[in-house]
């Protein structure tokens, strides 16, 4: 076990968004929170999985709903905690660790928060080594493990337990009540034992998040590009260095939707790229050739700093760069392609992996 200090969290808070795709919420918020309970709490107990009691009950934590609300109706912590004693009600027994669902934006720092303020450790671990817009696309749901019961509260008081059918059905039903709850709801769901997240999580996502904002902090303070630091490290892929020229973006079903149109500056003039978006950023298209999609990662960097931008917050005339990940290969697998590859999202064709195709520069 290790104590995450307050640099962890800035750098957490920084790596999450890239890993988070442009979706999760925005890291700001999960910071400051993360922060402020770091202080009133002390130092935040992280988990390796090898850690976790075999037996133990583990209840990843976070936020659902569209970011651009979430960014204007900012959580106090009071829904965590009331979801958390749902829970508890729920199962009967003392939870003993949380973990987030997803290492994305806020997402990644929340359930840090909830463990601060129970007293529990986190676990270095997620379910979907990226964000997805949907509460079932999930290393679980691929597994088979049941959602439920999955807790939802928000901010007025209100708080219901769902014990959904499967993963599907619970995006359905969940989405409905986020909805009717504002857009921005308090959720814990996918109660796990210590072994199921052994075998089914996505592991020591925490510490790579924390490793590439360490990777960044560190480029910047070194006067060098963070983009291209951040590419020669990881291997990410270049799809274009740019100027934001156009953003359509809206408030859709309990999901913010749009995309956002680039042009090519410096090396890249004369190349033009779009960027559809599902809170997270899915497909990447120069013209009628995609350069990547869903499952793979795709981030947008700012051009000077390195720092990570979310949909809600991409702006007009932003000079940045927009890169592409691997995904993890879980979800290149059959089943994964099933649940979270372009058609699950209405794009008429088939995942194909970002290193793979001709307009990616390697």
């Amino acid at each position: 076990m290790r104590y995450l200090t307050k640099q962890s969290i800035e750098d957490i808070a920084i790596g999450a968004a890239v890993l988070g795709t442009g979706g999760g919420g925005d890291p700001t918020l999960g910071r400051w929170m993360a922060l402020a309970a770091l202080e009133e709490h002390g130092p935040c107990p992280l988990l390796s999985v090898d850690e976790v009691d075999d037996e133990a009950l583990v209840v990843p934590s976070g936020m659902m709903g569209a970011p651009t609300v979430l960014a204007e109706k900012i959580p106090g912590g009071t829904e965590l905690d009331s979801a958390f004693e749902l829970m508890e009600q729920a199962l009967g027994r003392r939870i003993e660790a949380t973990m987030p669902v997803e290492v994305g934006g806020v997402n990644s720092l929340l359930p840090l928060v909830l463990a601060l303020r129970k007293g529990i450790p986190v676990i270095d671990a997620d379910a979907m080594g990226r964000a997805f817009p949907e509460v079932h696309m999930t290393s679980f749901h691929l597994d088979g493990l049941p959602p439920g019961p999955a807790a939802i509260a928000d901010e007025k008081g209100n708080g219901v337990l769902l014990y959904p059918k499967d993963g599907t059905w619970y995006e359905r039903l969940a989405r409905d009540l986020t909805i009717q709850m504002g857009c921005s709801v308090a959720v814990l769901d996918y109660p796990l034992s210590g072994q199921q997240v052994k075998q089914s999580g996505i592991l020591s996502t925490l510490s790579l998040a924390e490793q590439w904002g360490s990777l960044l902090r560190q480029a910047r303070g070194d006067g060098l590009d963070p983009a291209g630091v951040l590419m020669e490290k990881t291997g990410a892929l270049p799809l274009i260095r740019g100027k934001v020229t156009d953003v359509d973006r809206r408030t859709d079903g309990g999901f913010t939707k749009g995309a956002l149109d680039l042009e090519g500056i410096e090396d890249w003039r004369g190349k033009n790229l779009q960027l559809s978006f599902q809170n997270e950023f899915l497909v990447a298209r120069a013209g009628e050739e995609v350069l990547a999609s869903t499952p793979d990662l795709i981030t947008v960097l700012d051009n000077e700093t390195g720092l990570p931008i979310t949909t809600e917050a991409i702006r007009y005339g932003m000079r940045v760069w927009a890169l592409a990940f691997p995904c993890h290969p879980k979800w290149r697998t059959e089943r994964g392609i099933d649940v979270v590859g372009p058609r699950c999202f209405g794009y008429d064709f088939e995942f194909v992996p970002a290193e793979l195709r001709r307009g990616v520069r390697k």
